[in-house]
């Protein structure tokens, strides 16, 4: 009989670890809470930095779940330490035991209402790189396209970097992301005025430079250096940014059609629960403690459990997927080496 592996969380490190784990040659029992597996990545439209559709990779990965134990709407009731091993009790009341758990219970989006001097919820005008991606996947939204825009802004690093918000990490992925999304509403409403503004350009990853450098060169998208101090709503409905360009020494004030905050990735408070119930430490910024931050990133400090993806803090699709990957093979070793 193969050996069953509870993978907490449907997103896309769960899914290539699920896939992994199959190809290995055990049992995988997925446990997402959503109707779909996906995670983020299924809502998003378009990825960084080659512009691949975000449903060809989550397509590609599901392709190889034949074979999978796949529960969907369903939550980690608790889990029991056994002697060797772990009980995990379903919501739907199914009960698994198993040796090895891997945790890959992803992030949360920011919620840009708690910098309220940006006006997301207050102003119509003001939405969130979310609402954006769903737009492009297809979603009606009349702020963005019940009407011809001809000013863009976009807010780098909002609820990131930013102590007084409670999450002094950097998300890693807004300014890329920003870049992404001006890049493709450049495309829909090509006389568009695009403008970025930024504290600094994080781009780090492969290819993230000559991206920034597309977006400017053949796009003619703006990159202003500056926190944006004021937003307001002038009698039109359109939005009023105030911010100060770092670069010049000189304020600036542009009157937009919308503006779109970039929301950064916080540690996702469902796993609370099922950290405590295994004694799982979290880390300053929220996110789940591993083993340690350079040779065990997957290992938490309990025998037996593994993290993938951006539990422990935020990560690229790239990465994610690696650990995910990576994460499979320290299970099938742990099992191995730990015998029946």
């Amino acid at each position: 009989m193969k050996e069953n592996v509870v993978i907490i969380g449907g997103g896309i490190a769960g899914m290539e670890a699920a896939k992994q784990l199959l190809a290995l040659g055990y049992c995988p029992i997925l446990v997402e809470k959503e109707a779909q597996l996906g995670g983020h990545v299924a809502q998003w439209n378009r990825l960084f930095p080659d512009m691949t559709p975000a449903s060809e990779v989550v397509d590609g990965i599901r392709e190889g779940l034949g074979g999978a134990n796949i529960f969907l709407d369903t939550e980690i009731s608790f889990i029991n330490k056994l002697k060797d091993g772990y009980s995990v009790m379903l919501s739907n009341g199914v009960n698994v035991v198993c040796r090895a758990v891997l945790l890959a219970t992803g992030f949360h989006l920011f919620d840009a209402r708690k910098k309220e001097e940006y006006g997301y919820g207050i102003y119509n005008q003001v939405i969130t790189n979310r609402d954006l991606e769903h737009w492009f996947n297809g979603a009606p939204d009349e702020r963005i396209g019940g009407r011809d825009l001809s000013k863009v802004g976009f807010v780098h690093c909002v609820g990131s970097r930013d102590v007084k918000a409670g999450n002094a990490q950097c998300s890693k992925v807004c300014c890329i992301t920003a870049i992404k999304q001006a890049i493709e509403l450049k495309e829909k409403f090509p006389e568009a005025e695009i403008y970025c503004f930024y504290m600094d350009l994080r781009l780090f990853g492969k290819k993230y430079e000559d991206f920034y450098i597309r977006a400017q060169r053949d796009y003619g998208i703006h990159f202003l250096r500056g926190r944006v101090s004021e937003v307001s709503e002038d009698i039109s409905g359109c939005v009023c940014v105030k911010a100060e360009d770092t670069l010049s020494g000189k304020p600036v004030k542009i009157t937009l059609d919308l503006l779109v905050l970039m929301a950064g990735m916080v540690s996702n408070p469902g796993v609370g629960q099922i950290a405590s119930t295994i004694s799982l430490g979290t880390d300053s910024d929220g996110f789940l403690k591993s083993r340690d931050n350079i040779y065990g990133i997957i290992e938490s400090e309990r025998r037996g459990i593994f993290y993938a993806g951006a539990c422990t803090g935020t990560k690229t699709v790239p990465e994610t997927l690696a650990e995910a990957r990576s994460a499979a093979l320290a299970i099938h070793n742990y099992l191995s080496s730990s015998g029946l």
